[in-house]
């Protein structure tokens, strides 16, 4: 075995020495992202409005020898925000990266949703993404460097019924990840969308439980399965690390080959 192969990787893909902030650390996806940059060096900042959720994370996160610190944080209270980055940056010294994970959805026909549902969608997926993303860059900006991940969705690009306000929500965030990469380029930090696919987690189990919706979903995904969140973590390193130095403003689909086209006809 080559003995530089460690090295090299290291050198690409090691997050050590960078302080990772999270949002939607103690939902399914947003808890093992973090455990996973965390054991490739980051140090990461955990915030979600469910405290509960958070100590036991940052607990085995340490356990495993990583570095973690809890920032509890409900981004419907934007007021919250500013005060929240400063208490980080008193604590940690910069920020490096930020990961928008933090995101809520309800599914409703248009016809049936309300006001207080719409703002408090896309308080949290946008609205909070957008201020929060604000209020670090102006850290990140007098480094000269930081890079942000903003998680976009599937729903980013094409739909599914039920999902108006949600997908209207998550195509602002690509949106808006292109508009950072343009603005903030110039100050060192790269944007970029992570955009997952159809990933099974607690929250979505009623759809893959469900044998109709889940053959119309494994019809369109060309691997034929549902990802786990553990397959975005690679992606989510890629982007956080220096490997990526060159990449911004671009929105990454991890859906095993759901844009692409679903699975073939039979051929033949």
């Amino acid at each position: 075995m080559n003995k530089n192969v460690n090295r090299n990787l290291n050198k690409l893909f090691s997050l050590e020495g960078k302080t990772i902030v999270m949002t939607g650390a103690a939902g399914a996806i947003g808890s093992v992202l973090s455990k996973g940059m965390a054991s490739v060096g980051g140090k990461m900042v955990l915030c979600d409005v469910n405290r509960s959720g958070l100590d036991p994370l940052a607990e085995e996160i340490r356990q495993e020898g990583g570095e973690a610190i809890v920032f509890p944080l409900n981004l419907l209270h934007t007021e919250e925000i500013q005060p929240c980055v400063d208490s980080i940056v008193q604590e940690c010294g910069k920020i490096d990266v930020l990961v928008n994970m933090a995101g809520i959805n309800k599914r409703h026909p248009i016809l049936d949703n309300d006001p207080e549902l719409f703002d408090q969608i896309m308080g949290v997926n946008l609205k909070g993404a957008y201020f929060l993303s604000q209020a670090v860059a102006k850290n990140m900006k007098e480094n000269h460097n930081g890079s942000i991940i903003n998680v976009a969705s599937y729903n980013s690009v094409m739909m599914l019924g039920g999902n108006s306000i949600y997908g209207a929500s998550k195509s602002g965030v690509a949106a808006m990840t292109r508009s950072q990469a343009i603005e903030w380029a110039q100050y060192g930090i790269r944007s970029n969308a992570l955009s997952p696919g159809h990933i099974s987690t607690q929250l979505t189990a009623p759809l893959w439980d469900n044998p109709v919706l889940a053959k119309y979903l494994l019809d369109r995904i060309a691997m034929a399965r549902p990802g786990k969140p553990e397959d975005l973590l690679g992606m989510a390193i890629l982007l956080a690390s220096d490997a990526s130095a060159y990449m911004s403003g671009m929105l990454y689909h991890v859906d095993g080959g759901c844009l692409a086209g679903g699975q073939p006809w039979e051929i033949g």
